[in-house]
């Protein structure tokens, strides 16, 4: 068969372990996922009453152009309707934006260390891949800007970002976006952005206004808490929707997910106490980071990456024995270092406790 050559040797993305999975591995009766980045307090009451009482007709299609929800976004961010794309989640509007943009003899530019779709989906459109090194765990913009030339295509821009969970300042981004060619479509990729607390930290919004090559893109699989309905949707210019929506396939919406999105937007001060949460858990991995001398990132997102200096699957499968799912260093290209989504409190006292445990039988708290 005629396979596109660029598959050949390409692997899956590879999600966390299923706490049922690792449950009957290890013999767990209880096991605590810190490895997706997924809100430990779920979604808004609001929308687990609303589940309770749905009588959704789910055997006719939704609504494709998520009239509802659309409108909400809209009004909520000041913006027009037809500047609005949904995806079901942000992967799908990544690979919307590199199937439009994106093939052989044109390139694509991004961080190093960063979310690895990005260049996924530009190896399947078999767009040249050009990765930046991060600075300091930051986006190094001015790096960036030098790796464009006439045949980039697409820059992505992680910020916060992941796996480090660091932000650009609003002046080096704002310098950045001035000097990006107006031909390079530029890809504000904002998932995490309600989790930020950087007094510094100025909203983006207004940059899809003057710039016609930008979208921001945002979910609702991580402060909102629904990441299992998959809801992401990306803002820019009407010329610019107009020219990704045909390649957005019909119905990428559910029934449930366009109303439990709705309903979720509504609780803001729902999202604003799962961002104090966070912030106290945060501070739980910090001090322990700090009590025992380990590098870490700071954060503004709901997860930490922090140095444990030991082998990065070594501590992931140590740690799963014990009942935590975490994501291991080697896996996003950092080795001796392990990313955790942020929990309860009272999960994250426990998480620590064990891993202060796994470092001491490496020889590292020795």
């Amino acid at each position: 068969m005629k396979w596109k050559q660029q598959l050949f040797g390409m692997k899956a993305y590879k999600p966390g372990k299923p706490i049922e999975e690792v449950k009957k591995l290890f013999g767990l009766d209880e096991v605590v996922k810190l490895a997706s980045n997924e809100n430990p307090f779920g979604s808004s009451p609001k929308v687990k009453q609303f589940l309770q009482k749905d009588e959704s007709n789910h055997a006719i299609y939704p609504d494709g152009y998520a009239q509802n929800l659309r409108t909400s976004l809209a009004n909520f961010y000041g913006v027009d309707e037809n500047e609005i794309i949904l995806g079901n989640g942000s992967d799908d509007l990544i690979a919307i934006i590199t199937r439009a943009l994106l093939y052989p003899g044109v390139n694509t530019v991004m961080a190093d260390l960063s979310f690895s779709q990005y260049w996924h989906n530009a190896e399947i459109e078999g767009a040249e891949i050009r990765k930046v090194p991060l600075k300091n765990g930051v986006h190094d913009l001015e790096a960036m800007l030098e790796a464009i030339d006439e045949n980039t295509s697409v820059v992505w821009v992680c910020n916060p970002n992941n796996p480090t969970g660091t932000i650009v300042s609003d002046e080096a981004l704002s310098a950045f976006l001035a000097k990006v060619p107006k031909d390079v479509f530029i890809v504000l990729d904002e998932a995490y952005v309600e989790y930020i607390n950087d007094a510094s930290y100025k909203d983006t919004l207004h940059y899809f206004r003057d710039y016609p090559n930008l979208i921001l893109l945002r979910t609702f699989s991580k402060a909102y808490g629904l990441a299992s309905f998959r809801v992401g949707y990306g803002i820019a210019q009407p010329d610019v929707i107009a020219k990704l929506d045909p390649v957005r396939a019909p119905f990428n919406n559910t029934i449930l997910s366009q109303q439990v999105a709705q309903i979720a937007l509504q609780d803001q001060e729902y999202i604003a106490s799962c961002r104090e949460a966070n912030e106290i858990g945060k501070k739980q991995f910090v001090e322990f980071c700090e009590q025992h001398g380990l590098n870490y990132f700071p954060s503004q997102t709901n997860f930490v990456m922090f140095e444990v200096k030991a082998p990065s699957n070594v501590v992931f499968e140590e740690m799963m024995k014990r009942g935590f799912i975490i994501r291991s260093g080697a896996a996003l290209g950092l080795e001796g270092y392990i990313r955790v989504t942020i929990g309860t409190e009272a999960q994250n006292a426990r998480f620590l406790q064990l891993l202060e445990e796994v470092l001491n039988e490496q020889g590292v708290l020795a």
